[in-house]
């Protein structure tokens, strides 16, 4: 059993990407170190309290020769809030091929994200106007900026430069952990583009439903990192997102994917 504590970054709930990273932290604690996770399946089954501890379930469900499997369960207040699947690999050579970087500005030739006026901000309910205040762990650089208090619609794909804010001298592990946190950013808000709405949008209730996660070559967080968002379909109140992220060089170090409620009350 692990226990994981709630950052309050002004949410309503616990933030999905931080159960993400706790679980895969509490799965890696119980294998070998030289095995390092290559993927993660996740499904987030009730919001979290940011009140309350987050315990971590660990189940050993396989140990063999190249490859071991964790089970987590997240439980809040006796009931699971996420279940998910981590599976871990030894370093082995194999056959390499990669998708290209999309032909995008570098960040350090993007501007910084303008906040948002006083006016519009004091326009939001009290805990979004917090959230928004509040310094996250990561920056920022969006090669297509946009207004988020008036979205215009547009193509559903998004390129977005993050890292960590700070400098950290990590096991890789931790770096890995960090990437799922920040892979839950921005992601289903991809699903948003073509339809003028975005999660400043009143009446809109929008969740994480499931999260996947592979992790392709090795990387730092605290880099630069590339994620290229892309949905290509939305239905039934729902909508599916694809992400890649590259480092700076152009490799391609993780995917994602996810499929996320979208609800206009």
């Amino acid at each position: 059993l692990f226990r994981g504590q709630s950052r309050d970054i002004g949410t309503r709930y616990v933030f999905g990407g931080q159960v993400l990273g706790q679980a895969l932290s509490a799965a890696q604690q119980t294998v070998d170190p030289g095995r390092a996770a290559h993927s993660l399946h996740a499904y987030f089954l009730r919001a979290g309290d940011v009140e309350a501890p987050i315990v971590y379930h660990v189940n050993r469900a396989r140990d063999g020769h190249s490859f071991s499997v964790r089970r987590v369960e997240a439980i809040q207040h006796g009931k699971p809030i996420l279940n998910c699947a981590v599976s871990f690999q030894v370093d082995e050579p194999g056959f390499e091929h990669q998708t290209g970087m999309p032909d995008v500005p570098k960040p350090e030739d993007l501007a910084q994200p303008t906040p948002l006026p006083a006016a519009e901000l004091a326009r939001l309910p009290p805990k979004l106007q917090r959230w928004l205040s509040t310094d996250g762990p990561f920056e920022y650089r969006f090669v297509w900026p946009r207004d988020e208090m008036h979205p215009a619609k547009r193509p559903p794909y998004q390129h977005i430069w993050f890292r960590l804010s700070q400098r950290i001298e990590a096991a890789p592990a931790l770096h890995r952990a960090l990437l799922a946190y920040a892979s839950d950013y921005h992601l289903i808000g991809t699903a948003l583009l073509p339809h003028g709405v975005s999660y400043l949008t009143p009446n809109l209730q929008m969740a994480s439903l499931d999260h996947a996660l592979w992790f392709h070559r090795p990387f730092r967080v605290d880099d630069w990192l590339l994620y290229a968002c892309e949905s290509p379909t939305a239905q039934g109140a729902r909508g599916l997102v694809r992400g890649q992220m590259f480092d700076l060089a152009g490799r391609l170090v993780a995917s994602t994917a996810q499929e996320g409620l979208l609800r206009l009350r």
